[in-house]
């Protein structure tokens, strides 16, 4: 889909600036134009130059591993609608009653020991490979929600040309490294089939790694069937090209689908993304460290699980944690519970030796506003400083994860970039210094002219492409635009700009005629195995 017509919004401030002559308005618009093209050159995954921030002592850890344990040993799992996974908890020595598993204390970590502490995901284009683990951080956008909005069309239903764009998106982000999976849910398209017009449009319009479709084991059958005639099907057996997102019903629950899921990509050596989806005083205890006790018991149970089906799959420990406002019901993102509970996941996931997600740029605003602002800086910056490897939901997330905003998709890639930056950690080399320039200066002066500012200036600082820097007058002069007015041209230049990566035409025919093929086998609605 490409750019919507129509009125711009970005330029409803400027009523007034239309009077202005021609020259002038010329001069206005190539400014305006130059600084929506303002995105730099795409960004590996990040190489974390700075510590991660150990936010809580070890006594605190450890409390919370133990109670980990006994809720597993005493309380247990349910694993609903799934004889698989209960007889290999049962040939593991696990107590199965029903379909209620309790774990001798120590079992799950034990099982643990086989997963690999970091891994990497092939992208199609070599260069686009990211990994897992050790010092590496990786952005990727939001995943999952039934609506979208921009300033030109309000918010509606996803469709599959919405789908389209926000790959696009990602695609050109620079800080973007990894293409996700199902930035919105096209609804246009019948839920038992959409997953393949889905994995399809994540294959062919960007050769990021991605995700896999994990709904059902049928359908995360058919995310590693596409990936076999994409990659081969050698190489998808030898290496991880897929993640799939592998949710739990907390409390203290997987389903039948879900699981099966998680073993279709374990068996094939896809990695799995463990995640209770925990809302504390909801899904979970109300207090941070009971959260996370249930987080731990869980993401144990479910990680585990993935080295009964194959020892050595790849899989990464995730979080998503929020809490519920205890005055409404409705989801809080961005709070001081939910920074904790980012920094322990880290900490925990890294005395497991595993990989982690957590984090990303949410909030619960039903804008691009100041609430969306802070609820999302206070969710970024806690996961950057806490060493998280996989950063779902980086970029677009908006109203609690029921709309994916092109606005705000412009807005958290900026600071996505810059948090890239912040990774880096400080320059100390002879350069970052500066010795020569402060020698050159001297007292009394200024540092505007000298030879090192010259030498420097142009990429000193992490330069914002939505930030306005300028002079009230000149703000004024240009049409006096919003943050998100601005973000609205953004997206709309890359878009623009868009360069399709190409792919091999026979393998797009193979692809095609898989999809069509799968598509006349399935019903509508998502079948039940």
């Amino acid at each position: 889909m490409g750019p919507p017509s129509g009125d711009d919004p970005g330029s409803a401030a400027g009523d007034a600036s239309r009077d202005a002559p021609p020259s002038t308005r010329r001069g206005r618009e190539a400014r305006r134009a130059a600084r929506s093209r303002q995105v730099a050159a795409k960004l590996g995954y990040i190489r974390r130059s700075i510590p991660a921030v150990e936010l809580l002592h070890s006594e605190a850890v450890e409390i919370i591993e133990h109670n980990a344990e006994t809720v597993l040993q005493e309380v247990g799992i349910e694993f609903r609608r799934d004889p698989e996974s209960l007889r290999l908890w049962r040939a593991a020595g696990a107590d199965v009653q029903g379909e209620r598993v309790r774990f001798p204390r120590g079992l799950c970590r034990a099982l643990l020991a086989t997963a690999p502490a970091a891994f990497e995901v092939h992208a199609r284009n070599p260069a686009r490979t990211v990994r897992f683990g050790g010092d590496a951080t990786v952005f990727s956008p939001v995943g999952g929600p039934p609506f979208v909005t921009d300033l030109e069309r309000g918010r509606r239903y996803a469709t599959l040309a919405d789908l389209v764009d926000f790959i696009k998106l990602a695609h050109m982000a620079p800080a973007i490294h990894f293409a996700g999976g199902s930035a919105c849910e096209p609804m246009d398209i019948p839920p038992g089939k959409r997953h393949l017009d889905v994995q399809y449009a994540y294959f062919r319009h960007s050769d990021l790694a991605c995700e896999g479709t994990p709904e059902t084991p049928g359908h995360a059958a058919d995310a590693v069937r596409m990936a076999e005639v994409l990659f081969g099907a050698d190489f998808v057996d030898s290496h991880a090209v897929l993640l799939g997102n592998i949710n739990s019903n907390s409390p203290l629950t997987f389903d039948g689908r879900m699981l099966g899921a998680l073993r279709e990509f374990a068996a094939h050596n896809q990695g799995t993304i463990v995640v209770p989806a925990v809302l504390a005083g909801a899904m979970g205890p109300v207090t941070p460290a009971g959260c996370m006790t249930e987080i731990l018991a869980e993401t144990l149970a479910g990680m585990a699980l993935t080295q009964l089906v194959r020892p050595g799959a790849p899989v990464i420990m995730g979080s998503f944690v929020g809490a519920v406002s205890m005055r409404t019901g409705s989801p809080t993102f961005g709070t001081a519970e939910a920074t904790q509970m980012i920094f322990a996941t880290a900490q925990l996931a890294r005395r497991l030796r595993v990989p982690c997600r957590s984090g990303g740029s949410l909030c619960a605003s039903k804008v691009a506003d100041a609430q969306a602002g802070y609820e999302s800086a206070h969710t970024l910056l806690p996961t950057v400083l806490a060493g998280v490897h996989l950063v779902t939901h980086a970029a677009g997330w908006l109203e609690s994860g029921l709309v994916a905003s092109y606005e705000k998709f412009v807005m958290d890639i900026d600071q996505l970039a810059m948090m890239q930056s912040l990774a880096a950690g400080m320059d100390v080399s002879e350069r970052g210094q500066a010795m020569d320039a402060i020698r050159e200066v001297g007292p009394g002066s200024h540092f505007l002219g000298s030879a090192h500012t010259l030498a420097n200036f142009e990429d000193a600082f992490h330069q914002s492409s939505i930030a306005d820097y300028s002079s009230f007058e000149q703000w004024t002069d240009e049409g006096s635009l919003t943050a998100e007015q601005r973000a609205h041209r953004v997206w709309k230049r890359m878009l623009e700009d868009y360069v399709d990566p190409g792919i091999d035409p026979a393998v797009d025919e193979a692809l095609r005629e898989f999809v069509a093929k799968r598509r006349s086998e399935l019903g509508d609605a998502v079948e039940e195995d």
